[in-house]
């Protein structure tokens, strides 16, 4: 008899527990869903108001803007033949060209390797976007570039507001980054690629200026916008997952079989 007494609080107390234990993890979801999309939101506002901070100096004439012709003529000092010629070199790898190679060949390697398309999707929207951005960009500012006397051959004739190599190659290197991130599984690598990203980015951008095709501020503004660009790109996949998890059988009535992003 104390046995028959003991069970219905014992069975009570354990669907109170399996209760608990799926609201609480609804609820967790629920709050990185939410945390996640906040901190997205956040960091795309910041960058996209310090962009506007460095479009307004340039339009201004001050601020940030100040600096561009000192920066310039350091690196007019600094120049050599010898480096002119190496970093040319490089920067050829940030244009239209190099990066469309660079992009592709690094984005088949990360289809075959995660087994979905997900990396091809999100590089084609990443480098869209950086395109449009580019385009429009230089065609609604009409900034003309520096003097083409302290340009290095090549030279480009193009406006130079914002700085298409410096955006396009901070928004693949950073996609880039990202996708592979789940990949690496040695915390030393994790912290490679992003160097690696982060690196390539500045490096690109500033080469920019050390051979005179842009202004400092051309730069700075593609950095913050194209960060601006891959921190929507990648909350909003993020976002996605969360939500594909918390449902991963899709709308009631769906029997189509879905692919791991």
């Amino acid at each position: 008899m104390q046995q028959d007494r003991r069970r219905p609080p014992a069975v009570a107390t354990k669907v109170v527990t399996t209760v608990a234990t799926a609201v609480a993890t609804v609820a967790a979801g629920r709050t990185v869903l939410v945390v996640t999309a906040l901190v997205g939101a956040v960091l795309v506002t910041g960058l996209t108001a310090a962009g506007a901070q460095v479009y307004e100096a340039v339009e201004e004439g001050d601020g940030i803007a100040g600096l561009d012709r000192p920066v310039l003529d350091e690196a007019l000092a600094v120049r050599t033949p010898a480096a002119a010629r190496l970093v040319t070199a490089f920067t050829q790898l940030g244009g239209p060209v190099g990066m469309t190679v660079i992009a592709l060949a690094l984005t088949s390697v990360l289809v075959w390797r995660r087994r979905s398309r997900t990396p091809l999707l999100l590089m084609v929207l990443a480098a869209a976007g950086s395109l449009v951005f580019t385009t429009v960009g230089k065609a609604v500012v009409g900034r003309p570039r520096p003097p083409l006397s302290d340009a290095v051959p090549p030279y480009e004739h193009a406006f130079s507001f914002p700085s298409g190599h410096a955006l396009n190659s901070t928004v693949i290197a950073g996609m880039v980054a990202y996708l592979a991130f789940p990949l690496l599984r040695q915390r030393w690598s994790r912290v490679l690629s992003v160097a690696t990203a982060v690196a390539w980015a500045v490096a690109m951008g500033l080469s920019r200026v050390y051979l005179g095709h842009h202004w400092l501020t051309d730069v700075c503004f593609a950095w913050l916008l194209g960060l601006a660009w891959l921190a929507l790109l990648i909350t909003a996949h993020r976002v996605f997952l969360l939500t594909h998890r918390a449902h991963p059988g899709g709308p009631p009535g769906s029997r189509r079989r879905r692919r791991t992003p």
